[in-house]
């Protein structure tokens, strides 16, 4: 490790890890950092929010966490697994996408027209837990809770109606497989991390994006683009994910009630997604933007036919973890 990474390890370590005990300003035994690239205003933030205020509760105010976003504390999210594996960070919100180069399953909920609604995509993520809780384990790390966002679609200057809308339009997506998708279907995509969008929106880099209705009115996208196409793409995981040694110090009460603030979050973003989507078409269109809620059938059909190879790739990459999955999910 180079020695300026190395002193900004050791650094947010001793503040992470370390209790403080500097009177009665500082009530919490545990006072944790938790980094994510989202806004304030995110459903990822939100939520993060949630589990820290509902730890709190739960841990009777012994564990206090101070979320930083829109990586304040320098880290994006390709940094995150390496950093809460090295102690740089106690707990971290991390994309699903952003872990494809450390293992294909990552890319499972970002599956083009694989989860076709809310209840699939739940069902996927309760068959593959223990597949991802592996991984993590791997980097001495233990997932917390993941939830889903809404479903993604297109924001750009123009409707998105047929393949030729797509011709060589600079697009933001958030993982290898969008980009792979999107280049297929004759679209110059580009992978860009999320608090890198607006800047380059700005400045006609890209022109168009690929993710959620929340996320996009959370950067107000509506400033840049002025169609937002719903195609139902994907609802990619997002991941908090805490240092397993951290995790591993609490004593045994503490640990739970971690892990059930975990749940209660889980729970707590899914209603918010399923209550949110209809409030947010009607947010853009107060901004002047026009929202397209669903594609015809023959675009929709041409969209999935351009995924196909990139499923058929991601399980012969993740082997036969891939298809125990996929065969839980048909038959639940």
């Amino acid at each position: 490790m180079e020695a300026s990474k190395m002193i900004k390890s050791m650094l947010f370590a001793a503040v992470a890890f370390v209790p403080l005990c500097l009177g009665q300003a500082q009530a919490a035994e545990y006072n944790w950092d938790q980094s994510t690239e989202y806004g304030p205003n995110s459903i990822n933030t939100k939520t993060d929010v949630f589990f820290a205020d509902r730890l709190k509760e739960l841990s009777g105010g012994k564990i206090a966490i101070t979320i930083h976003s829109g990586a304040a504390l320098g880290f994006r999210e390709k940094d995150h697994l390496f950093a809460v594996a090295d102690g740089a960070l106690p707990i971290a919100t991390t994309v699903s996408g952003t872990l494809a180069g450390v293992d294909p399953i990552f890319l499972l909920s970002s599956l083009p027209f694989v989860a076709k609604d809310f209840d699939d995509v739940r069902k996927l993520w309760e068959i593959a837990r223990p597949y991802y809780e592996k991984v993590f384990e791997k980097y001495d790390q233990k997932l917390i809770h993941a939830g889903w966002i809404d479903p993604s679609g297109i924001w750009a200057e123009s409707e998105i109606k047929s393949q030729a809308d797509l011709k060589n339009l600079r697009i933001r997506t958030y993982d290898a497989t969008g980009t792979r998708v999107l280049d297929a279907l004759g679209a110059s995509p580009l992978q860009i991390s999320w608090s890198d969008v607006v800047p380059q929106l700005a400045t006609g880099s890209i022109s168009a994006v690929l993710t959620g209705v929340d996320g996009g009115a959370a950067a107000n996208f509506w400033d840049y683009t002025s169609v937002f196409t719903q195609i139902n793409y994907a609802m990619p995981l997002t991941f908090v994910h805490m240092n397993m040694d951290v995790y591993n110090s609490l004593p045994p009460e503490l640990q739970k009630a971690v892990m059930q603030a975990g749940e209660e979050a889980t729970e707590w973003r899914a209603t918010q997604i399923r209550q949110n989507q209809a409030a947010k078409y009607d947010e853009l269109r107060s901004h002047g933007m026009t929202v397209i809620e669903k594609v015809d059938a023959d675009f929709a059909q041409t969209l999935s036919s351009a995924s196909q190879p990139v499923i058929d790739d991601w399980k012969a990459k993740t082997g036969s973890r891939a298809d125990e999955i996929l065969a839980k999910f048909a038959a639940k």
